[in-house]
């Protein structure tokens, strides 16, 4: 395994996590009832997804918290 011969200084080992970044969801609306959904699931609220009803998302007992 290979190992370091030397300590990484602060100034690179941030400057190498500085890439660590994220980017934010992309938010759709719903072509059924116009709420904000993330792309390519079910929405949410309604349960709707490519023309279909899911009663799975129609549950809002976790949705609460």
């Amino acid at each position: 395994m290979a190992v370091p011969k030397r300590k990484m200084s602060r100034s690179n080992t941030r400057a190498r996590r500085s890439q660590w970044k994220t980017t934010a969801t992309t938010i759709t609306q719903c072509p059924n009832c116009k709420a904000d959904k993330k792309p390519h699931t079910a929405c949410p609220s309604c349960g709707a997804y490519n023309g279909r009803q899911y009663a799975e998302a129609l549950r809002s007992e976790h949705d609460a918290r």
